[in-house]
Protein backbone atom coordinates (compact mmCIF):
# COMPACT_ATOMS: atom_id res chain seq x y z
CA UNK A 1 0.00 0.00 0.00
CA UNK A 2 2.91 2.45 0.99
CA UNK A 3 4.35 1.83 -2.95
CA UNK A 4 1.10 2.22 -4.49
CA UNK A 5 0.85 5.79 -2.71
CA UNK A 6 3.97 6.92 -3.40
CA UNK A 7 3.88 5.87 -6.87
CA UNK A 8 0.30 7.92 -7.10
CA UNK A 9 2.15 10.76 -5.69
CA UNK A 10 4.99 10.61 -8.07
CA UNK A 11 2.62 10.35 -10.97
CA UNK A 12 0.81 13.35 -9.55
CA UNK A 13 3.79 15.48 -8.67
CA UNK A 14 5.70 15.30 -12.00
CA UNK A 15 5.10 17.89 -14.29
CA UNK A 16 5.08 16.08 -17.69
CA UNK A 17 2.63 13.11 -16.65
CA UNK A 18 0.92 15.39 -14.69
CA UNK A 19 -0.20 16.78 -17.24
CA UNK A 20 -0.88 13.78 -19.46
CA UNK A 21 -3.44 11.99 -17.15
CA UNK A 22 -5.21 15.91 -16.67
CA UNK A 23 -5.23 16.63 -20.77
CA UNK A 24 -8.22 17.08 -22.79
CA UNK A 25 -10.45 18.66 -19.69
CA UNK A 26 -10.51 22.02 -20.51
CA UNK A 27 -12.66 21.31 -23.38
CA UNK A 28 -16.17 20.81 -21.15
CA UNK A 29 -15.53 23.67 -19.25
CA UNK A 30 -18.60 26.28 -19.71
CA UNK A 31 -16.47 29.59 -19.89
CA UNK A 32 -17.48 33.10 -18.39
CA UNK A 33 -15.04 36.19 -18.66
CA UNK A 34 -15.88 38.56 -15.21
CA UNK A 35 -13.03 40.26 -15.45
CA UNK A 36 -13.66 41.82 -18.83
CA UNK A 37 -13.00 45.50 -19.08
CA UNK A 38 -12.72 46.11 -15.21
CA UNK A 39 -11.18 49.19 -14.41
CA UNK A 40 -9.53 50.74 -10.87
CA UNK A 41 -9.52 46.80 -9.35
CA UNK A 42 -7.82 46.48 -5.85
CA UNK A 43 -4.07 46.00 -6.20
CA UNK A 44 -2.98 42.68 -6.11
CA UNK A 45 -2.14 40.61 -2.78
CA UNK A 46 -0.11 37.77 -2.04
CA UNK A 47 -1.86 34.21 -2.41
CA UNK A 48 -4.84 33.50 -4.70
CA UNK A 49 -8.23 34.70 -4.45
CA UNK A 50 -11.18 32.93 -5.51
CA UNK A 51 -14.81 34.18 -6.16
CA UNK A 52 -17.50 31.11 -5.38
CA UNK A 53 -20.70 31.34 -5.93
CA UNK A 54 -23.51 28.63 -5.76
CA UNK A 55 -26.58 29.66 -7.63
CA UNK A 56 -29.82 28.18 -7.87
CA UNK A 57 -30.03 26.79 -11.08
CA UNK A 58 -31.54 23.96 -11.78
CA UNK A 59 -32.55 23.12 -15.32
CA UNK A 60 -30.50 20.42 -15.32
CA UNK A 61 -31.35 18.69 -12.56
CA UNK A 62 -34.03 15.44 -13.04
CA UNK A 63 -37.93 15.39 -12.32
CA UNK A 64 -37.70 12.16 -9.67
CA UNK A 65 -34.17 14.57 -8.11
CA UNK A 66 -36.69 18.13 -7.81
CA UNK A 67 -39.13 15.22 -5.99
CA UNK A 68 -36.59 13.67 -3.97
CA UNK A 69 -34.61 16.83 -2.97
CA UNK A 70 -37.43 19.26 -2.85
CA UNK A 71 -36.25 21.26 -5.86
CA UNK A 72 -39.54 22.58 -7.23
CA UNK A 73 -40.36 26.46 -7.51
CA UNK A 74 -38.92 28.93 -10.14
CA UNK A 75 -35.16 29.87 -10.09
CA UNK A 76 -34.35 33.60 -9.03
CA UNK A 77 -31.22 33.23 -11.19
CA UNK A 78 -29.01 34.98 -8.15
CA UNK A 79 -26.40 34.03 -5.73
CA UNK A 80 -27.29 31.83 -3.16
CA UNK A 81 -23.99 31.30 -1.74
CA UNK A 82 -21.21 33.58 -2.35
CA UNK A 83 -18.06 33.05 -0.43
CA UNK A 84 -14.60 34.13 -0.94
CA UNK A 85 -11.55 31.88 -0.78
CA UNK A 86 -7.93 32.54 0.20
CA UNK A 87 -4.82 29.98 -0.69
CA UNK A 88 -2.10 30.97 0.47
CA UNK A 89 1.21 31.75 -1.16
CA UNK A 90 3.04 29.14 0.38
CA UNK A 91 -0.02 27.25 -0.36
CA UNK A 92 -0.59 25.76 3.28
CA UNK A 93 -3.67 27.57 4.23
CA UNK A 94 -7.15 27.96 2.49
CA UNK A 95 -8.97 30.64 4.44
CA UNK A 96 -12.76 30.75 3.44
CA UNK A 97 -15.52 34.34 4.20
CA UNK A 98 -19.25 34.00 3.79
CA UNK A 99 -20.21 36.84 2.67
CA UNK A 100 -24.13 37.04 3.37
CA UNK A 101 -26.20 36.57 0.47
CA UNK A 102 -28.56 39.42 2.37
CA UNK A 103 -25.88 41.74 2.80
CA UNK A 104 -26.68 45.76 1.89
CA UNK A 105 -24.26 46.46 -1.49
CA UNK A 106 -23.73 49.47 -3.24
CA UNK A 107 -22.92 47.88 -6.89
CA UNK A 108 -21.41 50.51 -9.14
CA UNK A 109 -22.71 51.57 -12.86
CA UNK A 110 -23.51 48.76 -15.37
CA UNK A 111 -25.40 47.59 -18.23
CA UNK A 112 -28.46 45.59 -17.27
CA UNK A 113 -28.27 41.84 -17.82
CA UNK A 114 -31.41 41.83 -19.43
CA UNK A 115 -32.66 44.57 -20.86
CA UNK A 116 -28.89 46.46 -21.67
CA UNK A 117 -29.83 49.15 -20.42
CA UNK A 118 -27.31 51.67 -18.32
CA UNK A 119 -28.02 51.53 -14.49
CA UNK A 120 -26.49 53.94 -11.99
CA UNK A 121 -25.34 53.00 -9.32
CA UNK A 122 -27.54 51.85 -6.38
CA UNK A 123 -28.35 50.08 -3.19
CA UNK A 124 -29.10 46.33 -3.39
CA UNK A 125 -28.92 42.92 -1.70
CA UNK A 126 -25.74 41.55 -2.60
CA UNK A 127 -27.01 38.27 -4.09
CA UNK A 128 -29.19 40.62 -6.53
CA UNK A 129 -25.63 41.71 -8.29
CA UNK A 130 -26.03 38.64 -9.91
CA UNK A 131 -29.49 39.17 -11.68
CA UNK A 132 -28.72 42.43 -12.90
CA UNK A 133 -25.33 42.21 -14.08
CA UNK A 134 -23.98 38.58 -14.15
CA UNK A 135 -20.43 37.18 -12.78
CA UNK A 136 -18.64 40.26 -13.69
CA UNK A 137 -21.12 42.88 -11.89
CA UNK A 138 -20.90 40.35 -8.88
CA UNK A 139 -17.02 40.29 -9.24
CA UNK A 140 -17.01 44.16 -9.35
CA UNK A 141 -19.50 44.59 -6.05
CA UNK A 142 -17.31 41.83 -4.17
CA UNK A 143 -14.23 44.06 -5.35
CA UNK A 144 -15.72 47.30 -4.52
CA UNK A 145 -16.86 46.19 -1.04
CA UNK A 146 -13.85 43.73 0.33
CA UNK A 147 -10.80 45.58 -1.24
CA UNK A 148 -9.75 42.45 -2.45
CA UNK A 149 -8.80 41.60 -6.06
CA UNK A 150 -10.39 38.31 -7.41
CA UNK A 151 -8.57 36.04 -9.19
CA UNK A 152 -10.37 33.52 -10.40
CA UNK A 153 -13.91 32.95 -10.17
CA UNK A 154 -15.77 29.85 -10.18
CA UNK A 155 -19.62 29.09 -10.43
CA UNK A 156 -21.86 26.07 -9.46
CA UNK A 157 -25.29 25.34 -9.86
CA UNK A 158 -27.48 22.51 -8.32
CA UNK A 159 -26.31 19.96 -11.07
CA UNK A 160 -22.84 20.68 -10.60
CA UNK A 161 -23.12 20.82 -7.28
CA UNK A 162 -24.50 17.28 -6.58
CA UNK A 163 -22.26 15.48 -9.26
CA UNK A 164 -19.20 17.02 -7.69
CA UNK A 165 -19.93 15.67 -4.11
CA UNK A 166 -20.84 11.88 -5.76
CA UNK A 167 -17.62 12.08 -7.49
CA UNK A 168 -15.87 12.45 -4.23
CA UNK A 169 -17.70 9.36 -2.89
CA UNK A 170 -20.12 11.70 -0.58
CA UNK A 171 -18.91 13.68 2.09
CA UNK A 172 -18.98 12.99 6.32
CA UNK A 173 -20.90 14.98 8.41
CA UNK A 174 -21.58 14.78 11.88
CA UNK A 175 -24.61 16.40 13.92
CA UNK A 176 -25.33 16.08 17.36
CA UNK A 177 -29.01 17.31 17.18
CA UNK A 178 -31.46 16.10 15.13
CA UNK A 179 -32.15 18.08 11.95
CA UNK A 180 -35.64 18.60 9.97
CA UNK A 181 -36.34 21.11 6.87
CA UNK A 182 -39.48 20.21 5.66
CA UNK A 183 -38.86 23.18 2.98
CA UNK A 184 -35.85 20.94 1.85
CA UNK A 185 -36.26 17.61 2.89
CA UNK A 186 -33.56 17.27 5.27
CA UNK A 187 -34.22 14.41 7.94
CA UNK A 188 -30.83 13.46 10.21
CA UNK A 189 -30.88 11.98 13.46
CA UNK A 190 -27.73 12.47 15.92
CA UNK A 191 -24.58 11.20 14.42
CA UNK A 192 -22.56 10.60 11.65
CA UNK A 193 -23.69 10.44 8.17
CA UNK A 194 -22.24 9.84 4.86
CA UNK A 195 -24.51 12.43 2.70
CA UNK A 196 -24.69 11.83 -1.18
CA UNK A 197 -24.42 14.65 -3.92
CA UNK A 198 -28.52 15.29 -3.18
CA UNK A 199 -28.06 14.96 0.64
CA UNK A 200 -25.65 17.32 1.00
CA UNK A 201 -27.49 20.35 -1.28
CA UNK A 202 -30.14 19.21 1.03
CA UNK A 203 -27.70 20.06 3.99
CA UNK A 204 -25.90 23.09 2.43
CA UNK A 205 -29.50 24.50 1.52
CA UNK A 206 -31.65 24.09 5.01
CA UNK A 207 -32.78 27.67 6.58
CA UNK A 208 -35.11 26.15 8.91
CA UNK A 209 -33.31 23.78 10.72
CA UNK A 210 -32.77 26.39 14.12
CA UNK A 211 -33.74 29.78 14.54
CA UNK A 212 -30.30 30.78 13.16
CA UNK A 213 -31.68 30.95 9.36
CA UNK A 214 -29.34 32.24 6.71
CA UNK A 215 -26.17 32.46 9.92
CA UNK A 216 -27.34 28.97 10.50
CA UNK A 217 -27.21 28.03 6.71
CA UNK A 218 -23.46 29.76 6.51
CA UNK A 219 -22.17 28.01 9.06
CA UNK A 220 -23.46 24.68 7.85
CA UNK A 221 -21.72 25.46 4.43
CA UNK A 222 -18.97 25.72 6.11
CA UNK A 223 -18.71 22.65 7.72
CA UNK A 224 -19.34 20.99 4.71
CA UNK A 225 -16.78 22.76 2.79
CA UNK A 226 -14.26 21.64 5.71
CA UNK A 227 -15.32 18.19 5.52
CA UNK A 228 -15.20 18.13 1.20
CA UNK A 229 -11.61 19.29 2.12
CA UNK A 230 -10.65 16.61 4.27
CA UNK A 231 -12.50 14.09 1.95
CA UNK A 232 -10.21 15.11 -1.21
CA UNK A 233 -6.95 14.97 1.16
CA UNK A 234 -7.88 11.97 3.25
CA UNK A 235 -9.66 10.32 1.01
CA UNK A 236 -7.26 9.83 -1.92
CA UNK A 237 -8.36 11.96 -3.79
CA UNK A 238 -5.13 13.64 -4.56
CA UNK A 239 -3.21 11.06 -4.41
CA UNK A 240 -4.65 8.71 -7.10
CA UNK A 241 -4.38 10.14 -9.86
CA UNK A 242 -7.54 7.85 -11.79
CA UNK A 243 -9.92 9.22 -9.18
CA UNK A 244 -8.09 13.18 -9.13
CA UNK A 245 -9.12 12.86 -12.97
CA UNK A 246 -12.71 11.82 -12.57
CA UNK A 247 -13.63 14.47 -10.04
CA UNK A 248 -11.55 17.17 -11.74
CA UNK A 249 -13.65 16.12 -14.88
CA UNK A 250 -16.80 15.83 -12.94
CA UNK A 251 -16.31 19.70 -11.57
CA UNK A 252 -15.23 21.25 -14.74
CA UNK A 253 -17.65 19.55 -16.37
CA UNK A 254 -20.12 21.50 -14.38
CA UNK A 255 -18.42 24.54 -13.34
CA UNK A 256 -18.82 27.96 -14.57
CA UNK A 257 -14.73 29.47 -14.83
CA UNK A 258 -13.34 32.39 -15.97
CA UNK A 259 -10.67 31.70 -18.77
CA UNK A 260 -7.86 31.47 -16.71
CA UNK A 261 -8.78 28.73 -14.44
CA UNK A 262 -8.70 25.09 -15.98
CA UNK A 263 -7.36 21.61 -15.79
CA UNK A 264 -3.80 23.00 -15.66
CA UNK A 265 -4.41 25.06 -12.34
CA UNK A 266 -6.69 22.05 -11.25
CA UNK A 267 -3.44 19.92 -10.83
CA UNK A 268 -1.60 23.42 -9.21
CA UNK A 269 -4.19 22.66 -6.72
CA UNK A 270 -4.38 18.98 -6.35
CA UNK A 271 -0.68 19.43 -5.56
CA UNK A 272 -0.43 22.84 -3.34
CA UNK A 273 -3.20 20.66 -1.29
CA UNK A 274 -1.64 16.80 -0.45
CA UNK A 275 -0.69 18.30 2.21
CA UNK A 276 -3.74 19.90 3.93
CA UNK A 277 -4.93 18.32 6.89
CA UNK A 278 -8.62 19.86 8.71
CA UNK A 279 -6.70 22.35 10.31
CA UNK A 280 -5.44 23.90 6.94
CA UNK A 281 -7.97 25.11 6.84
CA UNK A 282 -10.17 28.31 8.09
CA UNK A 283 -13.65 29.90 8.17
CA UNK A 284 -15.17 33.16 8.95
CA UNK A 285 -18.54 35.06 8.27
CA UNK A 286 -18.48 39.04 7.80
CA UNK A 287 -18.52 40.46 11.20
CA UNK A 288 -22.09 41.51 10.91
CA UNK A 289 -23.51 45.35 12.41
CA UNK A 290 -27.37 45.24 12.04
CA UNK A 291 -28.86 41.86 10.37
CA UNK A 292 -31.97 43.67 10.01
CA UNK A 293 -30.98 46.87 8.52
CA UNK A 294 -33.83 48.65 6.27
CA UNK A 295 -33.52 50.09 3.43
CA UNK A 296 -36.35 51.61 1.35
CA UNK A 297 -37.31 49.51 -2.35
CA UNK A 298 -35.82 46.62 -0.62
CA UNK A 299 -36.47 45.84 2.69
CA UNK A 300 -34.54 44.10 5.30
CA UNK A 301 -30.77 43.84 4.97
CA UNK A 302 -27.40 42.51 6.60
CA UNK A 303 -25.32 45.60 7.24
CA UNK A 304 -21.46 44.59 7.54
CA UNK A 305 -19.96 45.82 10.63
CA UNK A 306 -17.55 47.99 8.55
CA UNK A 307 -14.49 48.17 10.95
CA UNK A 308 -14.06 44.36 11.70
CA UNK A 309 -15.13 43.85 8.03
CA UNK A 310 -12.24 45.43 7.08
CA UNK A 311 -9.75 44.00 9.51
CA UNK A 312 -10.96 40.75 8.40
CA UNK A 313 -10.43 40.94 4.49
CA UNK A 314 -6.91 43.11 5.54
CA UNK A 315 -5.89 39.95 6.60
CA UNK A 316 -6.50 38.18 3.46
CA UNK A 317 -4.77 40.85 1.37
CA UNK A 318 -1.83 40.44 3.50
CA UNK A 319 -1.75 36.62 3.55
CA UNK A 320 -1.92 36.26 7.07
CA UNK A 321 -4.23 33.98 8.67
CA UNK A 322 -7.91 35.28 9.52
CA UNK A 323 -7.40 34.65 13.37
CA UNK A 324 -3.93 34.71 16.10
CA UNK A 325 -2.69 31.22 16.49
CA UNK A 326 -4.72 29.34 19.12
CA UNK A 327 -2.75 28.98 22.59
CA UNK A 328 -1.22 25.44 22.67
CA UNK A 329 1.53 23.67 20.31
CA UNK A 330 0.63 21.86 17.32
CA UNK A 331 0.92 17.74 18.52
CA UNK A 332 -0.20 18.63 21.79
CA UNK A 333 -3.11 17.22 24.07
CA UNK A 334 -6.41 17.40 21.87
CA UNK A 335 -8.83 19.95 23.43
CA UNK A 336 -11.72 18.72 25.56
CA UNK A 337 -15.34 19.95 24.24
CA UNK A 338 -16.98 22.09 26.50
CA UNK A 339 -20.41 23.56 26.23
CA UNK A 340 -19.76 27.01 26.72
CA UNK A 341 -16.86 28.58 24.45
CA UNK A 342 -14.18 29.69 27.05
CA UNK A 343 -14.18 33.62 26.02
CA UNK A 344 -17.57 33.32 27.29
CA UNK A 345 -16.91 32.52 30.85
CA UNK A 346 -15.38 35.04 33.22
CA UNK A 347 -13.01 33.75 35.81
CA UNK A 348 -11.39 34.75 39.17
CA UNK A 349 -8.97 32.90 40.79
CA UNK A 350 -7.20 32.67 44.38
CA UNK A 351 -4.37 30.52 45.56
CA UNK A 352 -5.93 28.26 48.28
CA UNK A 353 -1.93 27.43 49.20
CA UNK A 354 0.73 28.47 50.42
CA UNK A 355 2.74 28.24 47.40
CA UNK A 356 3.97 31.33 45.78
CA UNK A 357 2.65 32.53 42.87
CA UNK A 358 0.00 29.72 42.46
CA UNK A 359 -2.90 32.08 41.62
CA UNK A 360 -1.18 33.52 38.84
CA UNK A 361 -0.33 30.63 37.30
CA UNK A 362 -3.57 28.90 37.25
CA UNK A 363 -4.93 32.58 36.42
CA UNK A 364 -2.30 33.16 33.24
CA UNK A 365 -3.23 28.79 32.26
CA UNK A 366 -6.79 29.31 32.05
CA UNK A 367 -6.33 32.57 30.31
CA UNK A 368 -3.81 30.49 27.57
CA UNK A 369 -6.61 28.55 26.99
CA UNK A 370 -9.26 31.25 26.20
CA UNK A 371 -10.73 31.83 29.82
CA UNK A 372 -11.97 35.74 30.54
CA UNK A 373 -9.90 35.91 33.74
CA UNK A 374 -9.98 38.41 35.81
CA UNK A 375 -5.80 38.66 35.67
CA UNK A 376 -5.85 39.77 38.98
CA UNK A 377 -5.58 36.51 41.08
CA UNK A 378 -6.13 36.96 45.01
CA UNK A 379 -5.72 34.91 48.36
CA UNK A 380 -8.42 32.42 49.10
CA UNK A 381 -9.82 32.82 52.55
CA UNK A 382 -7.94 29.36 53.21
CA UNK A 383 -4.54 28.52 52.94
CA UNK A 384 -4.58 24.96 53.57
CA UNK A 385 -7.08 23.67 50.57
CA UNK A 386 -6.14 20.55 49.07
CA UNK A 387 -8.51 20.07 46.26
CA UNK A 388 -9.09 22.38 43.80
CA UNK A 389 -12.54 24.67 43.75
CA UNK A 390 -14.57 25.99 41.28
CA UNK A 391 -17.60 27.21 42.93
CA UNK A 392 -20.15 28.96 40.95
CA UNK A 393 -23.43 30.22 40.75
CA UNK A 394 -26.14 27.42 39.86
CA UNK A 395 -27.82 29.83 37.31
CA UNK A 396 -24.25 29.10 35.40
CA UNK A 397 -23.46 25.83 35.75
CA UNK A 398 -22.62 24.86 31.90
CA UNK A 399 -20.02 27.97 32.68
CA UNK A 400 -18.61 26.17 35.48
CA UNK A 401 -18.36 22.77 34.12
CA UNK A 402 -16.66 24.52 31.28
CA UNK A 403 -14.23 25.64 33.72
CA UNK A 404 -14.19 22.53 35.37
CA UNK A 405 -13.42 20.44 32.56
CA UNK A 406 -9.97 22.47 32.31
CA UNK A 407 -8.99 21.61 35.91
CA UNK A 408 -8.93 18.04 35.81
CA UNK A 409 -9.95 16.37 39.35
CA UNK A 410 -11.61 19.84 40.19
CA UNK A 411 -14.61 19.77 42.58
CA UNK A 412 -17.62 21.56 41.63
CA UNK A 413 -19.33 23.92 44.52
CA UNK A 414 -22.54 25.39 44.17
CA UNK A 415 -22.92 28.99 45.58
CA UNK A 416 -26.62 30.81 45.36
CA UNK A 417 -26.09 34.62 44.68
CA UNK A 418 -22.13 34.31 43.60
CA UNK A 419 -23.33 35.88 40.09
CA UNK A 420 -21.74 35.53 36.53
CA UNK A 421 -18.40 35.21 37.11
CA UNK A 422 -16.64 31.99 38.46
CA UNK A 423 -14.70 31.54 41.31
CA UNK A 424 -11.64 29.26 41.06
CA UNK A 425 -10.08 28.56 44.50
CA UNK A 426 -6.52 26.92 43.70
CA UNK A 427 -5.62 23.44 45.51
CA UNK A 428 -2.35 21.96 46.38
CA UNK A 429 -3.36 19.50 44.03
CA UNK A 430 -3.05 22.00 41.10
CA UNK A 431 -0.87 20.05 38.27
CA UNK A 432 -1.89 21.88 35.31
CA UNK A 433 -5.36 23.36 32.71
CA UNK A 434 -5.79 21.55 29.72
CA UNK A 435 -7.06 22.82 26.80
CA UNK A 436 -10.84 23.19 26.27
CA UNK A 437 -12.97 24.03 23.00
CA UNK A 438 -16.59 24.90 22.48
CA UNK A 439 -18.57 21.94 21.12
CA UNK A 440 -20.02 23.78 19.00
CA UNK A 441 -17.31 26.29 18.04
CA UNK A 442 -20.38 28.15 15.85
CA UNK A 443 -21.65 29.33 19.22
CA UNK A 444 -18.90 32.24 19.01
CA UNK A 445 -15.62 33.11 20.57
CA UNK A 446 -13.49 36.51 20.30
CA UNK A 447 -12.69 36.22 16.59
CA UNK A 448 -15.61 34.68 15.14
CA UNK A 449 -13.17 32.04 13.34
CA UNK A 450 -13.31 28.10 13.26
CA UNK A 451 -10.72 25.92 11.47
CA UNK A 452 -11.71 22.88 9.78
CA UNK A 453 -10.53 20.63 12.59
CA UNK A 454 -12.71 21.84 14.96
CA UNK A 455 -15.98 20.82 12.58
CA UNK A 456 -15.01 17.80 10.85
CA UNK A 457 -15.78 14.56 12.40
CA UNK A 458 -13.80 12.59 14.95
CA UNK A 459 -12.23 15.99 16.21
Amino acid sequence: MRIAAGLSLVVLGSGAVGHAVMTGLDTGIERVDPFKDMKNRPQAGHGLNFLLVGTDGREKVSPEEKREYRLGGAPCHCTDTIMLVHLSADRKRASVISLPRDSYAEIPEHQDLNSGKPHKGHPVKLNAAYAEGGPSLTVRTVESMTRVKIDHYLEVDFTSFMKTVDAVGGVEICTSKTMRDANTGLDLLPGTHRLTGGQALQYVRSRHVDGASDLGRMQRQQRFVAALIQQATGGGVLLNPVKFKQVSSTLLGSVRADTGFGSEQMLALGQAMRDFTPSSSEFASVPVGDPSYPVKGIGSTVKWDEPKAAKLFEALRQDRPLAPARPGKPGGPEAVPVDVPPEQIRVQVENGTRIDGLGGRVDAALRATGFDTTRAPGNGASRDVKRTVVSYDPRWDRSARSVAAALPGSELRAVAGQGRTVLVVAGSDYRKVVPVRAEDPYQGGATGVITGNDVVCGH
